[in-house]
């Protein structure tokens, strides 16, 4: 074993433990103040559930970044076995401003969920909140700058928009047991084999101590949850996954086919997927756009007959083949990458189907 598949493996291995750890800690602390997801309305749990597991994945995500950090700072051998001789260039992101972008736009996230989550915040208010950290993250460097966007507004409003999109499509998902970690524990594996070995060392880092530590709040969550992680946890989820897709390399000199910078979208898929059908059946029924319902991709799986598991265990094999899909694109020509994206298209296509087939009942 190399020195990088050491510390993926370590890292992956140390937010796993720690986040199931943590996540108890938080459940037992959500229960003792009354912290907690009461059933009401359009939520399908039965029971009063405590919240703050998405204090146990942010805690988590950032101790394993300071151990291994330490370890850098502390251990020579470390340092000598990793590229670059400067921290900064053992992260690989370029800049020291890009880091602090990262980290202040992730606490923002993260408190906006966690007020939203102990008290109820106006959502224009969270959204407002959502676009300054997309604007601090752009602000440092991390923006969309492919081909066809060379105007540096262009690119801020593409950034913004993308990031404020995915936060809040992953804060949608999040509306049964395991389906929102579960889902971003899949893309966050799926990105870690997509993005291209081009001096990305610490991204997909990151995506490791991610994948950690949404996986070890999995362990209290998977149906019955013990804990939810509220918008605290679903809001970071989605912020951190869209920083990556940012971040990510997808296409270099060389690829075949520039269709790759999509692989971003087609790990995605399930996330988006969801919240442009919600938004076109509110849409459809005149309805508010932000106002909550049970028309989710899950919800209408539920509807066909399956039970919550199974809804939420369908949902994880549908992004789990739109990650292998998006594995590929990188590697193909032109032709052959637009087969992928016609691939996946026609999975969701058939979904829609399904959900739009007529019921039969009384065996008519």
């Amino acid at each position: 074993m190399d020195i990088f598949s050491f510390i993926y493996a370590f890292a992956i291995f140390v937010s796993f433990i720690l986040s199931i750890f943590l996540t108890e800690l938080f459940r037992q602390f959500a229960i003792a103040h009354n912290i907690l997801d009461h059933p009401h309305g359009r939520k399908t749990h039965k029971k009063s559930t405590p919240l703050l597991g998405g204090a146990g994945v942010f805690l988590t995500f950032h101790i394993t970044l300071l151990i291994i950090f330490f370890i850098y700072i502390f251990s020579s051998d470390f340092r000598e076995a990793l590229p670059g001789s400067s921290m900064f260039n053992f992260l690989g992101l370029g800049s020291f401003q890009k880091v602090i972008g990262i980290l202040i736009g992730g606490i923002i996230i993260f408190f906006l969920g966690l007020i939203d989550d102990i008290a109820v915040l106006n959502p224009w208010l969270k959204l407002t909140g959502q676009i300054i950290a997309a604007f601090i993250l752009a602000c440092s460097g991390i923006r969309i700058e492919m081909f066809y966007f060379s105007n540096w507004i262009l690119s801020y409003l593409i950034t913004i928009a993308w990031i404020v999109l995915l936060t809040n499509s992953l804060n949608l998902l999040d509306n049964m047991d395991g389906l929102c970690a579960g889902i971003s524990f899949i893309c966050a594996i799926s990105f870690f084999f997509c993005i291209q070995p081009y001096d990305e060392f610490l991204i997909r880092l990151l995506l490791m101590i991610f994948a950690g530590s949404v996986a070890g709040f999995l362990f209290h969550n998977i149906n019955p949850a013990k804990i939810f992680m509220g918008d605290a946890g679903s809001m970071f989820c989605g912020f951190f996954l869209s920083t990556i897709s940012v971040l990510g390399t997808f296409h270099l000199q060389g690829t075949p086919s520039r269709v790759a910078i999509l692989t971003p979208v087609v790990i995605l898929s399930v996330p988006l997927f969801d919240t442009f059908s919600v938004i076109y059946l509110r849409w459809k029924n005149n309805q508010p756009i932000m106002l909550g319902d049970k028309r989710h991709f899950s919800h209408r799986l539920v509807e066909l007959g399956m039970t919550s598991r199974q809804a939420v265990e369908f949902i994880w094999l549908v992004g789990i083949i739109s990650g292998i899909s998006a594995l590929f694109l990188p590697m193909l020509s032109f032709n052959f990458s637009v087969l992928i994206i016609l691939q996946v298209l026609g999975i969701y296509i058939l979904i829609v189907l399904l959900m739009n087939a007529p019921r039969i009942t009384n065996g008519k």
